[in-house]
């Protein structure tokens, strides 16, 4: 069964909450969110709804500059803004909006 808009949006928000909260990650995880961030944004291509199409190529282009797991520390810590940034607004989209 595949994975609903609202199931994608309650995992791309636990790893990048938990990516935030502690401060390290793997570079399998920002495999998996640059897959979550294609998928979503394949599925909300014809959505009136912008404002979460807005934040996916931040996300996306952020798992994508993970070269290695020896950087991702820094990488983590070096977007920490845009990480809690994303958080916040992933919080108001997920399980409200999207219902496919």
């Amino acid at each position: 069964m595949p994975l609903t808009i609202n199931d994608q949006l309650n995992v791309l928000y636990d790893l990048l909450t938990e990516q935030s909260e502690d401060g390290c990650g793997t570079v399998a995880e920002c495999q998996q969110i640059a897959r979550l961030v294609h998928s979503l944004q394949s599925k909300l291509a014809n959505q009136p709804e912008q404002n979460l199409q807005d934040y996916l190529p931040g996300i996306y282009d952020y798992s994508q500059q993970s070269l290695s797991d020896e950087q991702m520390t820094e990488h983590i810590y070096n977007n920490q803004a845009n990480l809690k940034h994303w958080v916040s607004a992933l919080a108001e989209f997920k399980d409200t909006r999207y219902h496919d």
